[in-house]
């Protein structure tokens, strides 16, 4: 029922698409961008429900006040303090190892600001795990939801950083100036 009602909300009623090529193993995080407004944590859940997935994400710690927080983790939602030193993705890594199944979407610009300086931690977790980067866009301008490249991390980080900003040029968020790749 839920899957049906996300299905028709988001493909017929507000009219956007997908064109998703990647295979979806067991285990993948899917680095999410452009992040440019709260329509995008929106959006992705009802396409992972749409698509009948139970995905987990990362979001700031402010998100997770009562009774807010219920909600936020009941739906896969991982609490991050900024400010404090956690070890949250060799935490993460290892629990990727561990697991039989393991989704995690995460947001590398950690803001809807512009921000040139991207989160890395993502690929230190896929390295670490030995899993794949799903590379997944919002277009708000074509209404597209789009995946057609996967990452492998490598031990070059500033490379594969750069190869993932660059897949993401041509994609425009909500709001287009807030978005950027730095360059």
């Amino acid at each position: 029922m839920w899957k049906k009602f996300c299905h028709w909300l988001l493909y017929k009623h507000m009219g956007w698409t997908k064109n998703v090529t990647e295979v979806h193993p067991d285990k993948y995080i899917i680095c999410l961008a452009p992040h440019t407004s709260n329509w995008d944590f929106l959006l992705g859940q009802l396409y992972s429900g749409a698509e009948g997935w139970k995905i987990n994400f990362l979001m700031k710690k402010e998100w997770f006040f009562w009774p807010m927080g219920l909600l936020m983790r009941r739906l896969g939602g991982i609490p991050v303090y900024r400010s404090k030193r956690t070890r949250m993705t060799d935490r993460l890594a290892e629990d990727a190892k561990q697991m039989k199944s393991f989704k995690l979407c995460i947001t590398p610009e950690a803001t809807r600001s512009p921000n040139p300086d991207w989160k890395c931690g993502f690929l230190h977790i896929a390295k670490k795990a030995e899993i794949p980067v799903l590379l997944y866009a919002l277009d708000y301008e074509r209404k597209l939801i789009e995946c057609v490249h996967t990452i492998y991390p490598s031990d070059d980080t500033d490379g594969d950083m750069n190869t993932i900003k660059q897949y993401y040029k041509p994609f425009k968020g909500k709001h287009p100036e807030k978005f950027t790749t730095g360059d």
